[in-house]
């Protein structure tokens, strides 16, 4: 049996990418820029297949304020070693 953890192909959903156990690079620091820059519209734009559903999925578990506690889909990545001011988990609502 291998230790390599399975790719993600066509996997948009960040907490299915976690819950499952999917390798993926860790590009949570967005959240802090974006915290950082206080623009009042953000646009993100990339290429076709480059990870933007992904990353509105990151941020949207990241804000979103709902019944289950979301906080452990970020346990050890780089945006929880970030530093206090930066954990805004679960506080807003998100439409994404």
């Amino acid at each position: 049996m291998s230790n390599f953890k399975p790719i993600p192909i066509g996997v948009e959903d960040f907490k299915r990418l976690v819950d499952d156990g999917y390798y993926f690079v860790d590009k949570t620091l967005m959240i802090k820029e974006i915290l950082d820059k206080k623009g009042a519209v953000n646009l993100f734009t990339r290429p076709r297949r480059f990870g933007k559903t992904l990353n509105i999925s990151i941020l949207q578990r990241f804000f979103e304020k709902t019944d289950e506690d979301n906080a452990y889909l970020f346990d050890g990545l780089n945006i929880s070693q970030a530093g206090e001011k930066y954990m805004h988990q679960g506080q807003y609502p998100v439409f994404a």
